[in-house]
């Protein structure tokens, strides 16, 4: 028992790290949202903090992985915590918009360092064999946060003031950045053998990347599958308010009750998974997460009421923690470590261009036909998608890739 707990105290660190500050995230998210309405009253202004992320991936991720790579990926999450606190500290400080954009977008280029090294670090820092609860723990606390974040958000902005909300959200990730200093440093990083950040060295570090895809074609059809449907997913959420609202005709109360329950479908589901997690193959928890969580997508496209659209978000919210902690998992386990920043943030680069492609699509689409038609044609799309994607997982010949055991992986780089 003692054994087993030793070998959890690094990886419960890091998840409490993690933890908090995806509470930060959700903290910061209300409450800049409501300094931004204050200042401009614009609906624009507000939809355009969504557009901030996409276009700072797409500039930055040519670039990230190359310079995560050759360094420690810790300090490098903990030079991003500091950066993020710092920044969202001098937002109330911020004399007008224009201001507070460049802020937005440097709190945007700490966080595309922030993900590849993340998820690189799991992969350092627990063993495989542990890799699969350890993200299932995860999807909890991120869930979690989803229901907390918000909440203390609300209640901080209301007992105190937007900035001061601000200032003690900049705690959170200070307070993440020294959990993460109490870390091992896992790698070691000759200083002299890091090259240049020039233009040549990414190019070279992009045919690194290629060359993995073509020596890996599995694994990079099944992670580009996984990005195209969570597309879907995160198209037919940006038409969420205007579809529950206009379409389905729910009032503001009850889309914010939706919301609230859907994330406590989210937390149960993570909960089950992290518990029960060993009781699950990868393969059936990526299978059955995703055709359920499609069918939760259906079951709110073709929705009519209040009790119809509860259904299909409450399953959706409870199998998509079962898609993602699967879908890590399986990462880790099957791209090398070695060249991990560079692949997650090339992956990173092509979901966030496709992404805002597709996002405009569909709203020029919702403006030609109704949005009723879109929503359920992008659903339905995503069924014949995920089926498609569920085959793949489960041949029996792949189960390799799938394998949870403490052999290296043998995968050509």
């Amino acid at each position: 028992m003692k054994a087993n707990s030793k070998g959890w105290k690094d990886p419960a660190l890091l998840l409490a790290s993690i933890g908090i500050s995806s509470i930060g995230d959700f903290i910061y998210l209300v409450a800049i949202n409501i300094i931004v309405y204050q200042i401009t009253e614009s609906a624009a202004a507000v939809a355009g903090l969504w557009i901030v992320g996409p276009l700072t991936n797409i500039v930055t991720k040519f670039w990230t992985g190359s310079y995560i790579d050759y360094r420690s990926k810790r300090k490098v999450m903990i030079v991003t915590y500091i950066i993020r606190a710092l920044f969202i500290c001098f937002i109330p400080l911020a004399p007008n918009m224009a201001v507070i954009y460049v802020i937005l977008v440097i709190l945007s280029v700490a966080k595309a360092f922030f993900n590849p090294s993340s998820v690189t670090y799991v992969a350092i820092l627990v063993s495989k064999e542990k890799r699969k609860k350890f993200n299932s723990i995860r999807s909890f606390t991120s869930s979690g946060a989803f229901i907390i974040g918000p909440a203390i958000g609300g209640s901080l902005i209301l007992l105190t003031s937007v900035h001061t909300t601000l200032w003690l959200n900049a705690l959170l990730f200070l307070i993440s950045a020294v959990l993460l200093s109490f870390l091992p440093e896992k790698e070691i990083v000759d200083k002299s053998k890091i090259p240049m950040l020039t233009f040549s060295q990414i190019m070279k570090d992009f045919t690194v990347v290629q060359k993995f895809m073509s020596h890996n074609k599995y694994v990079s059809f099944i992670y580009l599958g996984f990005i195209i449907v969570m597309l879907f997913t995160f198209a037919m959420d940006a038409q969420e308010v205007v579809f529950t609202q206009q379409v389905i005709g729910l009032s503001e109360l009850e889309y914010s009750l939706l919301i609230s329950i859907t994330g406590i479908g989210s937390v149960i589901g993570a909960m089950i998974i992290s518990v029960f997690s060993n009781f699950f193959s990868l393969r059936y928890m990526i299978t059955i997460g995703l055709v359920m969580m499609t069918l939760g997508y259906i079951i709110y496209a073709f929705s009519w009421s209040f009790l119809s659209i509860v259904v299909g978000f409450v399953i959706l919210g409870f199998f998509n923690v079962f898609l993602n902690a699967g879908i890590t998992t399986f990462y880790q386990n099957n791209v090398p470590v070695e060249i991990m920043g560079r692949v997650t943030s090339v992956y990173q680069l092509i979901q966030s261009v496709i992404q805002v492609v597709f996002l405009l699509s569909i709203g020029i689409t919702a403006d030609l036909i109704s949005l009723r038609l879109t929503i359920i044609t992008l659903a339905l799309t995503m069924l014949v998608v995920a089926v498609v994607f569920s085959f793949s997982v489960m041949k029996s010949d792949k189960k390799y890739y799938y394998l949870e055991s403490h052999d290296e992986n043998k995968l050509n780089v």
